[in-house]
């Protein structure tokens, strides 16, 4: 930009005649001094006073002008300035101190803002309590209306004590207030209940399963030094027989010897003995399981694969903090804390959560590697509030390599568990320790990881009507998300509430709603109702008619008098009952293309299309039956490659467990051998309805009437069915038989193994 300056900017008849005007300063209010050179000074005898010069304000609204067209000039325009070149770079420093200025009270305002905020979150967070256990809550999502209530609450606590001593005084006798309020949980059914007597709720897990960094640390300096310890007792308790385990002549079990076990191990890890009202559980078994040890070390280590291998006993797991690893680096130990919540697939028996440290450790010499679970001890309370206590003594596996790919898997489960009532019809089944022992771990791994090899087999070369073997896999893993679905809804896992419809002790009937608008189910208020029988038939007979597609057509309530037919079948284990199977409702089978999938449908397209997702698995644990109704459109997603977690399930199905295995533990026998019929079993029927796709929604009473209903509805038929194909294993017995989830009296045949009545 080119400023036509003007010569007489700084008029000399304005100031008189202006000498030196290289010696003096040009200020505009600055007051900037320029003294006298230094040889002036030697000159001059006497000091000489210093001028100061100020601009008239003419000149400085001119310089004003120029310094608005130009703040920034070149060497040019500044030799023609420069008789007042100080007051422009007096002028640009000016407006630049100013602009910092205008800017920093910005920024203060900002910052004081700022703080204002994080104070106000401060206090927010130290007023917020935990809406389930009361006490101070965790850093974490709280519900606001959940807050309120609990605000609400204790507000309206104080006013009734206020009231209370109000009237202790006036009328000279105490007036107690109630007592303490039961947990905050969410209601097992959005309706009126009080027509019904008995409300059988669990606990929901508290704000304790985040631990602090403090207690980390102290937890780390007490794991390493009783790891070595844990390990040790493991292997001893896995190796070790008379008189630390002592074995029952008449059934062939063992039961550890408490005090002998107290002998052996005073220190470190038999640190804190627990008062009376616990009862000490132990158990162990081994088996060979297809799966090599590096595979199976990685699942343990692992919460998420941890629980896909064990889907119908872990209900909730995960890895708290990791101190050492690498074992995926060959390294040769890890440490770790873990959370894990472990179920029976009944609302009959609580779940069971601990907090305790997984070691694992490779014996290279002996080719072996120990996972062991042990106890954090002095902490155990602090971390768990959970109803009943459970803690959890060392306990785990010894993993040995055999060829190929096979490993033997000794396992050690060691407990002690608050002694807490059991339903009657339960009490055996736990007390045994076949509900949470050794050998119902042991017996699910095996199953599992067969179910792996064949979900990770590549060589297939039938696969049916499947198009391919990424569609194969696919479809095994909407099923494998449909077991453990079906096994969380029907147990007390996450705090699960269930309702009693009946006043006797003897019902073993639950109903419960639940609000869903996740992906996975469909979205809506779920009616879940469960109902657990005694019958006196092998849980393998039973197993037998409940996954065979052909007599189960013949139970009505199951399947509304239509004809079922198999359209795919995946097998997943050396028993020919663990499989997958595609059932089609109402199949005409001359009417239908056996292709897959897109010439599934029935040659009339006029004709309603229904499939059926089956999986069924047994051992020696008990067995599952676990199905749910499915649409072509949503199979079709599945085997075209397509992610199927958004597929909506809503699994029912049936859960088989013997109340006495047989003696000598051979494998399954197949439904032709009867040598066994003494034997008993108990039956859980979980039924799921999606009620309303409102998740707003009511219930009424005739919905919960319905399901139950069809529930014992359920229970009968299956009962007739085994009573007319089972004749000679329990001739004239029908009628003994629980009806409707009623545990009725045992026959005198059955009556060494059925539950006793308490």
């Amino acid at each position: 930009m080119t400023i036509s300056f003007r010569s007489s900017i700084i008029p000399k008849e304005e100031n008189g005649t202006l000498r030196g005007e290289d010696e003096m300063e040009s200020g505009s209010g600055s007051e900037h001094i320029e003294g006298v050179s230094g040889n002036e000074q030697e000159n001059e005898q006497q000091p000489k006073k210093k001028r100061y010069h100020r601009h008239t304000i003419r000149q400085i609204q001119e310089m004003e002008s120029l310094f608005k067209e130009c703040p920034h000039q070149d060497d040019k325009q500044r030799m023609k300035l420069s008789q007042v070149k100080f007051w422009f770079q007096n002028r640009l420093t000016q407006m630049k101190a100013q602009q910092d200025r205008a800017d920093n009270a910005i920024l203060r305002a900002e910052i004081e803002g700022l703080k204002n905020e994080n104070y106000r979150l401060q206090a927010a967070l130290r007023s917020v309590i935990c809406p389930n256990c009361g006490g101070p809550a965790m850093l974490g999502e709280i519900a606001f209306d959940e807050q309120q209530l609990r605000i609400e609450n204790a507000r309206l606590k104080e006013e009734l004590d206020r009231v209370c001593c109000i009237a202790t005084r006036y009328s000279g006798r105490p007036v107690q207030a109630i007592g303490p309020p039961p947990p905050l949980l969410a209601p097992s059914l959005d309706l009126d209940m009080n027509i019904y007597g008995r409300n059988f709720p669990e606990p929901m897990p508290t704000c304790h399963d985040i631990i602090s960094v403090q207690l980390l640390e102290e937890v780390k300096s007490m794991a390493l030094q009783f790891a070595k310890s844990a390990v040790d007792e493991l292997v001893k308790m896995s190796q070790l027989g008379e008189p630390l385990w002592i074995q029952n002549s008449e059934n062939g079990k063992e039961a550890l010897n408490v005090e002998e076990y107290g002998r052996m191990f005073p220190w470190p890890l038999n640190l804190k003995q627990h008062p009376s009202e616990f009862k000490t559980e132990a158990t162990r078994d081994s088996a060979v399981v297809i799966m090599n040890s590096m595979n199976l070390v990685d699942a343990f280590l692992d919460s998420t694969k941890w629980m896909e291998l064990f889907p119908s006993i872990i209900s909730r797991a995960k890895t708290v903090h990791v101190f050492t690893s690498g074992v995926s680096g060959h390294a040769k130990s890890s440490l770790r804390v873990m959370y894990a919540e472990l179920q029976v697939l009944s609302p009959l028996i609580p779940t069971r959560e601990t907090h305790f440290l997984r070691y694992c450790q490779q014996n290279v010499d002996k080719g072996t590697w120990a996972i062991v679970d042990f106890p954090i001890d002095r902490y155990q309370d602090i971390l768990q509030s959970s109803v009943p206590r459970y803690r959890r003594s060392p306990s785990g596996c010894i993993i040995q390599d055999m060829p190929n790919g096979y490993s033997r898997v000794t396992w050690v489960e060691h407990a002690d568990i608050e002694d807490k009532p059991v339903h009657q019809i339960f009490n055996n089944f736990v007390n045994s320790g076949m509900a949470f022992g050794a050998p119902r771990w042991l017996a699910v791994l095996q199953r599992q990881c067969e179910r792996v090899a064949s979900l990770m087999a590549g060589n297939i070369s039938d696969l049916g009507v499947i198009p391919s073997s990424e569609a194969r896999k696919n479809l095994m893993n909407l099923a494998q998300r449909m077991i453990r679905t079906f096994s969380v809804n029907i147990s007390t896992s996450s705090g699960q509430s269930w309702t009693a419809l009946s006043e006797s002790s003897d019902d073993t009937v639950r109903i419960t709603t639940r609000k869903i608008t996740e992906l996975g189910q469909p979205n809506g208020v779920i009616l879940s109702a469960v109902s657990t029988t005694w019958l006196p038939y092998p849980h393998y007979l039973v197993f037998d008619l409940l996954r065979d597609e052909r007599r189960r057509s013949q139970l009505d309530v199951l399947s509304n008098g239509n004809s079922l037919h198999e359209v795919a079948h995946i097998a997943n284990g050396s028993h020919p009952g663990n499989c997958i199977s595609l059932l089609r409702v109402n199949a005409s089978v001359s009417g239908l293309e056996f292709e897959f999938p897109s010439r599934m449908v029935a040659s009339n397209p006029s004709q309603n299309v229904e499939l059926i997702l089956q999986e069924s698995c047994t051992d020696q644990s008990g067995s599952l039956v676990v199905y749910t109704t499915i649409d072509v459109d949503a199979i079709q997603l599945a085997m075209s490659g397509e992610d199927p977690s958004c597929i909506p399930l809503l699994p029912m199905g049936f859960s088989i467990v013997p109340v006495t295995p047989t003696a000598d533990e051979n494998p399954i026998p197949s439904s032709g051998d009867e040598n066994n019929s003494s034997a008993s079993c108990l039956l859980t029927v979980g039924l799921q309805v999606l009620a309303s796709t409102i998740p707003t929604a009511k219930l009424n009473l005739s919905s919960v009437t319905a399901i139950s209903n069809h529930l014992c509805n359920t229970v009968h038929q299956i009962n007739a069915a085994l009573s007319n194909s089972s004749s000679s294993i329990c001739p004239d017995n029908s009628s003994s038989i629980m009806l409707g989830g009623s545990s009725t009296e045992p026959p005198p045949a059955a009556a060494a193994t059925a539950p006793p009545k308490q």
